[in-house]
């Protein structure tokens, strides 16, 4: 019994009904025009802001889908230097955040260039820089050898793992991808159709030894621009993957286990990217937030501290703000971060949130709802 869509006999030619998600279809169309179209109102310094922070989500996030937390403050920074721009209070990346996104750059940013394996080895260099993933050594910049076993794609949900299916064996992933990335680079179907196909092809085959997550969202992100005709990304798709990661994962292990129709996928890819275009106005409010509020306080007396500290809970602050966090970032005493904060209070920037737990907590008045982009922790 051939147990894989890979397995059929018309292995890959995928078969769809139209008619089950044209209106999905023509609704996320629909929501790009508007948002490219909103976006284009900002006034150039704005744009950039909310350019920084989809893409620093979006690192954040693909990251996070294969249990990988990395350091949004470092993500934030190595874009931003990237991109050409100036923040406050940028720090330095490890290489592990800087392969990411140079990932995530070049498939944005050069959105419009062909996809080719050499292109993708370079994805996958810049994902594992020491050849290593975790302990183990892997082969880095090529296809998968399958040394150790056949692949097989697991979730790695809370230390559940579970197997939703077995990928193609080796030998055949280079004949594989030379099909695929001829489809990729030559095919005139519609663009956001392509970009739905081409997830489900690219986790299908599963051409490397490890990071196809990943790359696969990279490369997802990459086609979802030459729809957007823009290299500007202001929505997240991994993001709202990471959301419905539940979701994602079924439907992925049901569409390997059927057959090539592959309408429920396509469905379920469009309803996950109406999702993602709806979220944008969350970043934009908080844009336009950070920008009035510094224009209010153009001439408030604060000091250094006290400005990057507010940057950073403008940006996307990991956690709760209690003194003791404001100390370690801010690098002083807890006497100095409690003068501050209290000093934030006085001229009604701060505010004490609701008593919860041992510690207090701090925020900042008038903050849209959901500004957080890293991991949560307890209150410190």
């Amino acid at each position: 019994m051939k147990a894989f869509i890979h397995q059929k006999d018309n292995w890959p030619e995928f078969t769809w009904n139209s008619n089950d998600f044209l209106d999905l279809l023509s609704e996320a169309r629909n929501l790009q025009g508007r948002l490219i179209g909103k976006m284009e109102t900002l006034g150039f310094d704005l744009r950039n802001e909310a350019l920084l922070d989809t893409l620093t989500l979006d690192v954040l996030k693909s990251s996070e889908i294969e249990g990988e937390f990395l350091d949004p403050d470092q993500v934030r920074s190595s874009i931003a230097r990237r991109l050409g721009m100036e923040i406050a209070g940028a720090v330095d990346a490890d290489r592990s955040v800087e392969g990411v996104v140079e990932m995530m750059l070049d498939a944005t940013q050069r959105c419009f260039d062909p996809l080719t394996a050499d292109r993708l080895f370079d994805w996958h260099a810049a994902l594992f820089p020491t050849g290593r993933s975790g302990m183990y050594k892997i082969t880095v910049a090529d296809w998968r050898k399958d040394t150790t076993g056949p692949m097989q794609v697991v979730s790695r949900a809370m230390g559940k793992e579970r197997v939703h299916f077995q990928a193609p064996d080796s030998n055949l992933v280079e004949k594989e991808m030379t099909r695929f990335l001829d489809w990729v680079n030559n095919s005139k179907i519609d663009l956001v159709m392509k970009a739905a196909i081409a997830h489900l092809w690219f986790v299908t085959i599963h051409p490397f030894e490890d990071g196809n997550g990943r790359i696969i969202r990279a490369l997802t992100d990459m086609l979802l621009a030459q729809a957007d005709k823009s290299n500007q990304r202001f929505y997240s798709m991994s993001a709202q993957v990471r959301l419905e990661r539940k979701q994602y994962y079924e439907i992925l292990e049901k569409t390997q286990k059927g057959n090539l129709d592959i309408t429920d996928w396509i469905v379920w890819f469009l309803n996950c990217l109406i999702n993602a275009l709806r979220s944008t106005d969350l970043i934009l409010s908080k844009v336009l937030f950070k920008a009035a509020f510094w224009q209010k306080h153009v001439d408030t007396a604060l000091n250094d501290r006290q400005r990057k500290l507010l940057n950073r809970l403008m940006d996307g602050f990991d956690g709760k703000l209690t003194s003791s966090k404001w100390a370690k970032i801010a690098k002083c005493s807890k006497d100095s971060a409690v003068r501050d904060i209290n000093d934030l209070i006085e001229k009604g920037i701060l505010q004490k949130e609701a008593a919860r737990g041992r510690s207090t907590n701090y925020e900042l008045i008038g903050l849209p709802a959901g500004n957080q982009v890293g991991k949560g922790e307890s209150n410190s």
